[in-house]
C-alpha cells in the first residue's frame, strides 16, 4: 500500500461574505439562463474553447481519484452522420415500441421525437464515457470506484463550463448506445455514459415553456 503523500492547499483565497454573496448570487443569475436547446447552428466554434471546458470537465472530484472519464469529440462530418444514424434507429425503437404510454406523456411537453438532426448541424459532438476500471501499462485491470457517479459531476462541470463560455447545449441519451463504442472504436471498459451537443443555437431557436420546481419543494434546512 502506498503511503499518502500531502502538500499544502494553494489556490484557495477567502472572500469577504459580501463578495461571495454577490458572486453566488451573480452566478445564478448568469446558469439560470441556461436552456437545453435543440435547433443548432452549423456556425464554427474555435477547437480550443471546447478543449478549455474538457479541461474543466477533467477537475472533477471522482471516486478515490481514478477519473474514471474519457471524453470523444466529434467533429467529422462522416462520424457524425453515423452517430445520428445509430442514434435514430435506437430512438425509432423507444418511441414505437419500448416506451411507456405514460413515459411518452412526460415527455410530449418537450416535442422530442425519433428525428436528431442536431446530431449532424452542430459543429461538435462530445460523447462521454465512464470506464469501469483503467488499464496499466502492464494490461492489469485497476477497479474503478463510484465511476457513474464521477462522470455524473464531470458532465455536470463540462455543461456548465459550455454555458459559461457562450455556447449551448443539449444532453441526448439514446437507449442502448453501445453502437457509439463502434463507431468511435472505443474498448470495452468503456460505456457511453452521455452525449453532449455543443454549438451556437440557431438564430430561430425555440424552447419548450416549462418550470423548475420552487426552491421550497426542492431543500430542506436542519
Amino acid at each position: 500500500m502506498t503511503a499518502p503523500q500531502f502538500v499544502p492547499l494553494s489556490g484557495y483565497s477567502e472572500l469577504s461574505t459580501e463578495l461571495m454573496q454577490r458572486r453566488a448570487a451573480d452566478f445564478y443569475g448568469d446558469i439560470r439562463r441556461r436552456r437545453t436547446v435543440r435547433h443548432f447552428s452549423d456556425r464554427t466554434v474555435p477547437r480550443d474553447i471546447i478543449e478549455h471546458c474538457i479541461r474543466a470537465a477533467a477537475t472533477a472530484p471522482s471516486g478515490a481519484n481514478m477519473q474514471p472519464w474519457h471524453f470523444v469529440v466529434v467533429s467529422d462530418p462522416t462520424i457524425k452522420q453515423r452517430i445520428r444514424a445509430g442514434a435514430e434507429a435506437e430512438e425509432r425503437e423507444f418511441y414505437e415500441r419500448r416506451a411507456s404510454q405514460e413515459w411518452l406523456d412526460a415527455l410530449a411537453p418537450l416535442g422530442t421525437d425519433a428525428e436528431k438532426p442536431f446530431l449532424e448541424t452542430a459543429p461538435y459532438i462530445i460523447v462521454v464515457f465512464a470506464q469501469s476500471y483503467g488499464l496499466l501499462p502492464d494490461g492489469r485491470r485497476v477497479k474503478h470506484y463510484y465511476a457513474s457517479e464521477s462522470v455524473g459531476i464531470a458532465t455536470g462541470i463540462l455543461i456548465t463550463a459550455v454555458h459559461q463560455a457562450g455556447l449551448a447545449s443539449l444532453t441526448h441519451t439514446p437507449s442502448p448506445m453501445g453502437f457509439l463504442n463502434e463507431i468511435l472504436d472505443r474498448p470495452s471498459n468503456e460505456r457511453p455514459y452521455l452525449v453532449l451537443v455543443v454549438g451556437y443555437p440557431a438564430t430561430d431557436a425555440v424552447v419548450p415553456v416549462i418550470a423548475k420546481r420552487p426552491f421550497e419543494e426542492i431543500v430542506t434546512f436542519l
